[in-house]
């Protein structure tokens, strides 16, 4: 199941991925292009040459990347959970929230607390649940009138000493008979939802030893947070 919804995740976000990766290619494109006028003049100056070579180089490195991190999340593999900084693996997924976000149309803020304890966790499968928490909060944010659209991706730590991870979006919030059954199966409050997204996000987080909850987002929206338990200095 939770291969599933790491399917859907990713298919959902199609079109921000798309345009994430258009960027580079149109790039090396361009590149390439200004090669080819350069080497056609006479006494071509090679370091531009190089230049527009290495920005070349630099694009198709930036594109592989954003296909190696989507297929980490696609693939299926037991749980292996390991030693780790949690803004590492927020920052391994920027780009797919920053696309998803101008899909949207909105603004995604990413505020990471600095010197943080590290955490045990299973990166790839807290990445599905980030991602996941991320498209709730930009679909609230779409049927909003409020202008600005906002998502805040933040980590921080909460008053008991856990890692604590929010994803805060500025929508309509929600209502006492959603927070009822937030995390029921099969209970969305989308009409073409599955009702299994923060079902299995919160499994997850559960078998890391860690909890999922949601506090309002004042003074409108809904602020989702994943606490997870703080690894020992030196353990």
């Amino acid at each position: 199941m939770l291969q599933v919804s790491r399917l859907a995740t990713i298919g959902e976000m199609a079109a921000g991925v798309a345009h994430e990766l258009n960027q580079p290619l149109t790039a090396i494109a361009n590149y390439a292009q200004a090669c080819d006028r350069l080497l056609g003049r006479p006494g071509a100056d090679l370091e531009d040459v190089r230049k527009a070579l290495r920005e070349i180089a630099d694009q198709a490195v930036r594109a592989g990347e954003i296909l190696r991190r989507l297929r980490s999340l696609a693939r299926s593999q037991p749980m292996k959970r390991e030693r780790t900084d949690i803004n590492v693996i927020i920052e391994q997924i920027r780009d797919l929230v920053l696309a998803d976000a101008r899909v949207h149309r909105a603004y995604a803020k990413l505020e990471l607390a600095p010197g943080l304890p590290s955490v045990s966790i299973d990166a790839v499968q807290l990445q599905h649940v980030i991602l996941n928490l991320v498209r709730n909060g930009l679909e609230a944010s779409s049927i909003t009138a409020s202008d600005p659209r906002e998502l805040r991706l933040g980590t921080g730590l909460s008053t008991d000493g856990d890692v604590e991870i929010m994803i805060c979006d500025n929508g309509p919030g929600l209502s006492a008979q959603a927070l009822e059954r937030l995390f029921d199966p099969f209970f969305s409050t989308k009409a073409e939802g599955t009702g299994l997204g923060l079902a299995i996000s919160n499994t997850v987080v559960r078998a890391h030893g860690g909890s999922l909850g949601h506090r309002p987002n004042l003074p409108h929206g809904a602020c989702f947070y994943i606490r997870l338990p703080a690894e020992p200095a030196g353990g």
